[in-house]
Parts: structure tokens; C-alpha cells; sequence
């Protein structure tokens, strides 16, 4: 099979990703080997590719949005749920857990200290096949076709994870700052939900996205925006776009922080933009419940998914497009034949 290899951390647009010939990974126990039908491109990939992130053993394939069919089951995978050959499968970014902690015991399984992430510990979808545990890899309906159904996994998931640690409620007053992959979902999330939603982002095609998915307002970072919010979501990983955040946000109202890297935020003025009762909360990961529940929520509203699709050898290429915002909605690389 093919696949495109992360074996030393450098910028992507520089050849950090290494197109190898490998063999079929065969599943261990209480593991499948999944076909990759399609990968989304996320942001994390990029950060991966760069060793933004605490670092992992190289090399590693990076892609965590991996629909997939499940080709072949491991010993021990089996009984009622489990997944069989043929059936159609998502596995995100959480890609196992040690199952006996306090967190993994207490529905927090995300905070899990030896949780490992699927193209960051483990080999992701940037290739023909993968392995995964059985246990975490999610059903998936045949509400959206494979490459609708990718960004479901992360951008999605995790859009739908900082919705609920910003403690939105229906009709509330919310700014989303940053708009991708993510944030294009989480929008049609909250308008579900009959809220009031501004829109910040340094593209102009990004802000006539979040127009046309029904952004009450949209603008540049600098510009004050139409109301005082009461919930703030970053999705953007440039850490002075917090203070933006912070600096629109009412007393009592809370910021929650979407990216998984956040560049170093410049200093605040505490009684300016804290002060009041705010509250900065981050994101980790997910459960698998926050899977679960986000991608029953989204087949029940239809939500749409903008996509730009390329090839598994296009897959550099794709994420410099990323990188420097040119991705309309979110990007997703597409195994051909000759990558199997």
C-alpha cells in the first residue's frame, strides 16, 4: 500500500511528507485493518508535520478523520456492536485509552495520562490501510457519503466538544473566531439551536461561507463585532486571537479554546479583559460519547459539509493549501486504487 510519511518535523511545503510503499499492516488482537475510503486534512495534521505538539517517536502517517471499511478483524473482536468485515467506519483523533483510570471511569476518557492519538502516536489515514482498536472506531450511517462523513470525525466532533465547555445555551449571543473545517460546522450547530452568531476571520471567502450558513455578522479581527457575546469559541491557533475573543466577551460570559496548539498569548490587561467573572476554558480531544452523540445530532439536522477533495499524493500539497487558508469548508485526500 501507499502511504505519505512523517519521518522528521519540518514545515509542511518542505517535503515533511514522504510518499512510501508499504505492506498491509496485519490487525493484532482486538484490532481491525481498515480500508481508508477518505481522510480529512486537519489542522492538527499541520501541527503534527511541524512538531508543534509534544513530541512522539517518528515516523508516524499522519490523518485522523479516516472513513473506512473494515477489511479484516483481529482475534478476541467480536459479540454484539462490534464491528464486522464490510461494515463502514469512522476512527478520529482519541484512538485508545487505558480504560481504568479516574478519567477513563468517569466519562473523561479524552483526559485519559496514557491516552494515544490516531496520526500522532499511531499511523494514521494518510495511507491505503490502517489498523485501529475495535473498540474505538465508530459506527458510521449512510446519511453522508465518505467524504461528507471525514470531517465529521474531528472538525466536527471537536466543534461540537467546544460548544458544550463554552456552556452554550439555545439562543445565546456567540463568536466564532477562526473559520474552517470546524468552525463551518459548529455554525450550523448553534443556528440549530436559534443562536446569534458573529463570525471573525482574516479570509474574505471564509466570511462568505459563514454568510451563507447564516452567521448574523461576519468581519475582521480588528472590527468590534455587532453585540457584547456571552460565549466565544478560538478555533484559530494564533494565541493573540484570544485577547480578541476575551475583549468582545460580557461579564460572566466564557471563551473556550477549540485548536489543540495555541502559540503563546502576548500579555493581557487582567482588570481590561478577565475581570468580571470571564472564564478561558480549553478543549483535549474527545470521548467517544462526544462522537456518539454529535454524529446522531448531525444526521438529525442534516447539517452541510463543504469539502474540497484531492489525491492520497496530493496530500502536502493540500495541507500548504491549509496552512495558508485557501480551503474552502474542509479539505479531504481521496485513496485511489494504486494506494491499496
Amino acid at each position: 500500500m501507499r502511504a505519505m510519511v512523517v519521518r522528521a518535523h519540518r514545515p509542511v511545503g518542505t517535503g515533511v511528507l514522504v510518499r512510501e510503499e508499504r505492506a498491509v499492516p496485519a490487525p493484532g488482537p482486538g484490532e481491525v485493518l481498515l480500508r481508508v475510503l477518505a481522510c480529512g486534512c486537519c489542522h492538527t495534521d499541520l501541527h503534527v508535520c511541524a512538531g508543534e505538539l509534544p513530541p512522539r517517536p517518528l515516523p508516524v502517517v499522519p490523518g485522523h478523520e479516516i472513513v473506512a471499511e473494515v477489511a479484516a478483524a483481529g482475534e478476541g473482536v467480536g459479540g454484539p456492536g462490534a464491528p464486522r468485515p464490510g461494515d463502514r467506519v469512522g476512527l478520529p483523533w482519541l484512538n485508545r485509552t487505558c480504560g481504568t483510570c479516574r478519567f477513563c471511569r468517569t466519562g473523561r476518557e479524552n483526559l485519559c495520562p496514557a491516552a494515544r492519538f490516531t496520526g500522532y502516536d499511531a499511523d494514521g489515514g494518510y495511507a491505503g490501510f490502517v489498523v485501529a482498536p475495535a473498540a474505538f472506531v465508530v459506527p458510521l450511517s449512510d446519511t453522508y457519503a465518505d467524504v461528507e462523513a471525514a470531517p465529521l470525525l474531528c472538525a466536527g466532533v471537536i466543534g461540537w466538544r467546544a460548544i458544550r465547555r463554552a456552556g452554550v445555551q439555545p439562543g445565546e449571543r456567540v463568536g466564532l473566531f477562526g473559520f474552517g473545517a470546524s468552525a463551518h460546522l459548529a455554525l450550523q450547530v448553534l443556528g440549530a439551536w436559534g443562536c446569534q452568531v458573529a463570525v471573525w476571520s482574516r479570509g474574505p471567502h471564509h466570511l462568505r461561507l459563514a454568510e451563507g450558513l447564516g452567521a448574523a455578522w461576519t468581519g475582521g479581527y480588528r472590527a468590534d463585532g455587532p453585540w457584547p457575546l456571552e460565549r466565544a469559541i478560538v478555533f484559530t491557533p494564533a494565541g493573540e486571537t484570544l485577547l480578541e475573543a476575551l475583549r468582545r466577551l460580557e461579564a460572566g460570559g466564557v471563551v473556550a479554546i477549540a485548536s489543540v496548539h495555541l502559540s503563546p498569548v502576548p500579555g493581557f490587561d487582567h482588570d481590561r479583559l478577565l475581570l468580571g467573572e470571564r472564564e478561558i476554558r480549553s478543549v483535549t480531544a474527545s470521548t467517544r460519547q462526544d462522537a456518539a452523540d454529535f454524529l446522531r445530532f448531525a444526521a438529525a439536522v442534516r447539517l452541510r459539509v463543504e469539502t474540497e477533495t484531492a489525491p492520497l499524493d496530493a496530500a502536502e500539497a493540500t495541507l500548504e493549501r491549509l496552512l495558508l487558508g485557501h480551503v474552502h469548508g474542509a479539505a479531504v485526500l481521496v485513496p485511489g486504487p494504486g494506494d491499496r
